[in-house]
């Protein structure tokens, strides 16, 4: 599919944020998660999909393809154009991360890209055109791996530094075409940084944190390079399925989603849901909120004081 993404005649451009579907082989809880996302894109109609990682339990799925196609089918079916990056179980069964992403760019509505030479796959930009014919925006999409790669180092992989160099070139060309400003952009991955943790022990934060933040041990330093490029205004990530908080540190915004798949934990009273990113040209800002499964928009999500 050609990009295409551009802001619409008011201004707006609308992300919805799916993440952790954990799709398996179609049960009475995939269709739960089917029948959830069908209800926010009827709602909400953007303008892209975005799914963050684990959009399938790999180990589980009997055919991997097949349940991956089912989980992008809400979107893929509605002509919506959407773009994914992984998280630690997509390729956990019979077919690798490799394969899996060719199964994703052979879709028709697919905006995902691969970019070669760096770690990771799936690890692109797309550029959302504003009214003048120009980039008025941009959206980066990272592969934050799933396990440690060193023995000695347990729990999560990190975005390495190959593909943070990656992104600090991409950045830069796009800020000397925009005649040196840095153009407004949001930021995708699966697993949260470890900045995720330090947001909500020092800033104040909006949502809720039920769980620990299963961050990287190690930091590479992608949030340095963030604030380095000073375009990226937000972060969007999954992973911990009962944490959907955000909070602001050193001008990012770092965003959780709302767990969409009903195939995998929760925590009762804690809805499945998605959340909802808006972007207006020419503002570096945004707006973001959450939709539940009820039909519930939660607009000011409540307010958490560090050290509360």
């Amino acid at each position: 599919m050609e990009q295409g993404l551009r802001f619409r005649e008011d201004g707006t451009f609308t992300v919805v944020q799916f993440t952790d579907l954990h799709w398996k082989n179609g049960d009475e809880q995939d269709r739960r998660t089917r029948a959830l996302m069908d209800a926010v894109l009827e709602a909400e109609r953007p303008d892209l999909v975005v799914f963050t990682g684990d959009l399938i339990s790999g180990e589980e799925c009997t055919d991997p393809r097949r349940s991956l196609s089912e989980a992008i089918d809400a979107a893929e079916s509605r002509s919506i154009p959407w773009a994914a990056v992984f998280g630690n179980h997509d390729a956990e069964g019979s077919v690798s991360r490799a394969e899996l992403l060719d199964f994703l760019l052979e879709q028709k509505h697919n905006l995902t890209q691969h970019t070669d030479g760096i770690s990771g796959f799936g690890n692109y930009m797309l550029e959302i055109q504003g009214g003048r014919g120009k980039a008025g925006a941009a959206l980066y999409f990272l592969d934050s791996g799933d396990y440690s790669p060193v023995g000695h180092i347990e729990g999560y992989d990190w975005i390495r530094r190959d593909q943070i160099e990656w992104y600090a070139g991409a950045s830069e060309a796009l800020t000397a075409r925009n005649g040196g400003a840095p153009l407004p952009a949001l930021a995708f991955f699966h697993i949260p940084l470890p900045e995720y943790n330090e947001v909500w022990e020092k800033q104040v934060c909006y949502g809720s944190k039920l769980e620990r933040v299963c961050s990287p041990l190690v930091n590479s330093g992608m949030f340095a390079a963030l604030v380095e490029a000073g375009d990226v205004m937000g972060t969007f990530v999954g992973h911990d399925h009962i944490n959907d908080y955000w909070g602001e540190l050193h001008g990012i915004r770092l965003c959780y989603g709302r767990a969409t798949g009903y195939n995998t934990y929760g925590q009762e009273g804690f809805q499945h849901g998605a959340r909802i990113i808006r972007l207006r040209e020419g503002e570096r800002t945004f707006d973001s909120w959450l939709r539940l499964d009820d039909g519930t928009v939660i607009a000011e999500q409540d307010k958490h004081l560090p050290g509360a």
